[in-house]
C-alpha cells in the first residue's frame, strides 16, 4: 500500500510540475510575442493605414454593443441602487453610487468584456485562419515581418479604442441611471447630476482610463497570440484548431481582465 501511495504521489507531483512548466513557458512566449509586436513599430510599413483599419474594427464595429450594454447597465444600477439607498433614506446619493460603480469598476470591465467578445474573438479567428491556410508563413517567406503587419496595428488601436469605448460606456451608463432613477423612480434630476459631480474625482478617472488601456493591451495580445499560434495544439487541426484557439482567446482574456482588475484596483484603494 505504501508503494502504491508513493507511486501515485510521484505521478501527481510530476503532472503538477509539467503543468507548471507549461504555464510558465506560455507566459514567457506571450511576453516575447508582445515585445516582438511592439518592437515592430519601428520597422513596420504602412502602419498608420493598418492602425486606422484596426481602430475601425475595434471601435466603430463594436459601438452598438457598447451603447446597448452601457445603457442597460446604467438602468439596472439606477433601479437597484434606488431600492438599496431608499432603505436608509439616502436616495439623493443615487448619482454617486451609479457614477462610482461605473467609473471605478463596471465601466472598464464590462466594456473590455464586450470588446473581447466581439473584436477579440474576430481577431483570434482571423489570425487562426491565416495560420491554418499558411498565409502567415507566406508573409514571412516574402520577408514581411508578420508581427508588425498583423499584430502591431491591433495593439496600437487597442490603446486608443479601449479608453474611448470605456468613456462612452460610462457616459451612457450615467444617462441610463438618470433615466431609471429620475424619470422612472422620482429622484430629482438636479440632485442626481450634482451627486455625480461631487462624487467623481480625478483619481477615479485616472483609474478608469488606466484600467481600460491595460485591459485593451492584455486582451488584444492574448487574442492575437492564440490566433497566431493556433497550430500549436496538435490534438486539433484545421477548422477545429481555429475554433479551439478562438475559444481559448475569449476565455483566457476574460479571466485575465478580472484578475488584472483586482491587481490594478489594489493600487488605487
Amino acid at each position: 500500500m505504501t508503494g502504491i501511495f508513493l507511486a501515485n504521489s510521484l505521478r501527481m507531483i510530476t503532472l503538477l510540475g509539467k503543468e507548471t512548466l507549461r504555464i510558465v513557458s506560455g507566459f514567457g512566449d506571450l511576453a516575447i510575442f508582445t515585445a516582438q509586436s511592439f518592437s515592430a513599430v519601428v520597422t513596420s510599413r504602412k502602419l498608420l493605414r493598418r492602425t486606422a483599419r484596426a481602430i475601425y474594427e475595434q471601435g466603430t464595429v463594436c459601438l452598438p454593443v457598447i451603447l446597448i450594454v452601457g445603457l442597460f447597465t446604467g438602468l439596472v444600477l439606477g433601479l437597484q441602487g434606488y431600492h438599496i439607498l431608499s432603505r436608509f433614506g439616502s436616495e439623493g446619493l443615487l448619482g454617486a453610487m451609479v457614477s462610482l460603480s461605473l467609473v471605478r469598476e463596471m465601466g472598464p470591465v464590462l466594456a473590455a468584456l464586450m470588446l473581447i467578445g466581439q473584436s477579440g474573438s474576430a481577431l483570434a479567428a482571423e489570425l487562426g485562419i491565416q495560420r491554418n491556410t499558411e498565409q502567415i508563413v507566406a508573409l514571412e517567406t516574402m520577408g514581411v515581418e508578420s508581427h508588425g503587419y498583423l499584430v502591431t496595428p491591433r495593439l496600437l488601436a487597442a490603446l486608443l479604442v479601449y479608453p474611448f469605448q470605456t468613456a462612452l460606456f460610462v457616459v451612457i451608463g450615467f444617462w441610463g441611471g438618470s433615466l431609471s432613477g429620475s424619470a422612472l423612480l422620482g429622484v430629482d434630476s438636479g440632485v442626481y447630476w450634482s451627486s455625480i459631480d461631487r462624487a467623481i474625482e480625478s483619481r477615479d478617472l485616472r483609474e478608469c482610463f488606466i484600467k481600460a488601456a491595460v485591459f485593451g493591451l492584455l486582451s488584444v495580445t492574448i487574442c492575437a497570440y492564440q490566433g497566431f499560434h493556433a497550430d500549436r495544439n496538435h490534438s486539433e487541426t484545421g477548422a477545429r484548431a481555429v475554433s479551439a484557439a478562438t475559444t481559448r482567446a475569449v476565455v483566457i482574456s476574460s479571466i485575465m481582465v478580472l484578475i488584472t482588475d483586482y491587481v490594478v484596483s489594489s493600487f488605487f484603494i
